[in-house]
């Protein structure tokens, strides 16, 4: 049987798994306020609507995210520029706060779990010491004279830690998008757009492994510095999720 000399297909597995602590559950990426917003009777409308939802979030998430993802892959050495660049060019505060939230715990899980398992040699082993000395810094940091510090960012940070163990860009943009749209499906299914099977049958179709493949075809050769939004009613959404009454996500 033919196997990965660097474990790849395992890791993927591990960054792939639901139960990594990363708090994706807490975040719904803004669907608790579109449906907050759209009140449909008809559960097939509701669904419908869905579908349209999650092909806007992975395309949005794809534009502004994802060349951060590939830049921190391709360049970890600029972990601190990128958190920077992405802070100031994340508007939304919601979106902010979960993209914070979610960084500091890949943080934790890499300083516990994943350093162990890092790949030993060549560029891995040079972003791993990067992504570690990150994590000290972020840990140490202080406000400067202007109130800025080290926020640590989920795209970057996700993309130096791919690095690490030894995973190809192509797979870590791929994870990084499907992981978006695995943690949206769970929203939906506990905001009862739709049952947990139906979720899987959206999860497992071609539709949504167009919309990634597509989405990581055409965002493969963006830069950080040429990241934009590209639907923005997703930060809308994202954004008036505190006007609600009731909420049952943190974002």
């Amino acid at each position: 049987m033919n196997t990965s000399p660097n474990g790849s297909l395992h890791t993927l597995l591990l960054l792939s798994d639901s139960a990594l602590p990363l708090g994706s559950f807490a975040f719904s990426s803004g669907l608790e306020s579109f449906l907050g917003h759209h009140k449909y009777s008809n559960s097939t409308f509701k669904s419908q609507a869905f579908d349209g939802f999650l092909e806007d979030s992975i395309a949005n998430v794809a534009s502004t995210a994802l060349p951060y993802v590939l830049t921190g892959y391709a360049e970890p050495e600029r972990l601190e520029d990128l958190d920077n660049d992405f802070d100031a060019s994340t508007p939304c505060t919601v979106a902010r706060r979960a993209s914070v939230g979610q960084g500091r715990a890949l943080l934790a899980v890499w300083e516990k779990a994943l350093s162990w398992s890092s790949v030993s040699t060549g560029q891995a082993r040079d972003a791993a010491a990067l992504v570690s000395g990150f994590a000290t810094k972020v840990k140490t940091s202080k406000p400067d004279a202007f109130g800025l510090s080290l926020n640590a960012h989920f795209a970057p940070l996700f993309g130096a830690v791919c690095t690490a163990l030894g995973l190809s860009a192509h797979d870590a943009a791929y994870l990084f998008l499907l992981n978006h749209a695995k943690a949206v499906l769970s929203a939906a299914v506990r905001a009862s757009v739709f049952g947990p099977y139906q979720s899987q049958a959206t999860l497992a179709s071609a539709r949504l492994q167009g919309w990634v493949n597509d989405a990581v075809e055409r965002e493969s050769d963006r830069k950080a510095h040429e990241a934009a939004v590209t639907t923005p009613v997703m930060d809308l959404w994202m954004g008036r999720h505190e006007l609600l009454y009731s909420r049952i996500f943190n974002s």
